[in-house]
């Protein structure tokens, strides 16, 4: 039986990171060691999150990298709230600017310090051609 799941960004900027994670999305510290950062959010569901030196032997040789291609979505209530807090307040470069898809977000992105885009999600009604395309529960 699985008793947890969570993503670990393999990260060059450890310190970096865990700033960004704690003072902008809200995670807090569960253990630290200069190698490695065990992040939680408050709350329920606690979602987790744990950062690794990209370089630290734990990681199989030939593994021993940054991050490339990773996505990590956060659904909100209110992403117009969000987009003024982060990009508007905290200065972040937005990667992609605030906006309504047809497939059923209204979202913005925003890169921590390693690259990992951080695209901030409040679900909205799809148009009709998308709305079809959804499974039904």
């Amino acid at each position: 039986m699985l008793t947890s799941f969570y993503p670990v960004i393999c990260t060059s900027h450890l310190s970096a990171s865990r700033d960004f994670y704690t003072r902008l999305m809200g995670f807090e510290v569960t253990f630290e060691a200069d190698w490695y950062v065990s992040l939680r959010r408050p709350g329920e569901p606690a979602y987790e999150l744990a950062l690794l030196d990209a370089t630290h032997p734990t990681l199989p040789e030939g593994h021993r990298r940054p991050v490339q291609g990773l996505l990590l979505n956060f659904e909100v209530d209110d992403v117009d709230a969000e987009w003024e807090r982060l990009v508007v307040r905290a200065g972040l470069p937005a990667a992609l600017e605030l906006r309504s898809e047809d497939f059923g977000q209204r979202h913005f992105i925003v890169a921590d310090p390693d690259g990992v885009l951080v695209d901030v999600i409040t679900p909205i009604a799809p148009s009709a051609d998308y709305a079809e395309q959804y499974a039904t529960p």
